[in-house]
């Protein structure tokens, strides 16, 4: 499959694959529900305890080619922090910008295009949920009480797509962009922005 077929559809299952030294993930595309449609078309590397986020990803799990690319432009994240995202020859794809002044409450993100213009927002879809998850990260073992994880994406003032995580011992969402009839938003990015939701707030 191509890169370009690789990234024409609309629907994927982002799973996380456990390893003791790196966050791996695997992107599969879905048909209805969580029928696989075909096998993976990337896979994803995020080094653990890195001085500077720098998320790769790969046409096939040998990762000896790469296809784009996740890097954060300064060494701390302070809730407002910026991801450039580019293709493997450094070319800029666009920008995920996480909101601070947005996400005290319900984490918000922002998508932009390579020139700038903002594409997208992805927000957590429901306050009190948000908040549930919040006072949880003080309880010890918190983190295995199943409260929803779910992002409404939003383009143009309507939602057009969503991520939903699967309850299990390991990390599974479901992105899902039918709503992007016309297709507005490359998928490499809103892949990227997946991936960062839950790599790039530990989840």
């Amino acid at each position: 499959m191509s890169a370009n077929d690789a990234f024409a559809h609309d629907r994927y299952l982002v799973d996380q694959l456990i390893r003791p030294i790196a966050n791996l993930y695997r992107i599969t595309p879905l048909a209805a529900g969580e029928t696989p449609l075909g096998g993976p078309v990337a896979f994803v590397r995020q080094k653990k305890m890195a001085i500077k986020e720098d998320i790769r990803f790969f046409a096939d799990d040998s990762e000896s080619e790469e296809l784009f690319r996740l890097k954060a432009r300064s060494v701390l994240d302070t809730g407002g922090s910026r991801y450039d995202v580019a293709d493997a020859a450094g070319t800029p794809i666009g920008v995920l910008h996480h909101v601070l002044r947005k996400s005290l409450f319900r984490s918000t993100w922002e998508v932009s295009e390579a020139n700038g213009g903002e594409v997208a927002t992805a927000q957590e879809r429901s306050l009190p949920m948000a908040i549930a998850r919040r006072l949880i990260d003080f309880v010890p073992y918190g983190e295995w009480i199943p409260i929803p994880y779910n992002f409404d994406v939003m383009m143009d003032g309507r939602v057009i797509g969503s991520l939903n995580r699967k309850f299990q011992l390991r990390d599974r969402y479901v992105l899902d962009l039918t709503g992007d009839h016309e297709r507005k938003l490359d998928r490499r990015l809103a892949i990227a922005l997946a991936i960062g939701l839950d790599a790039l707030q530990n989840r």
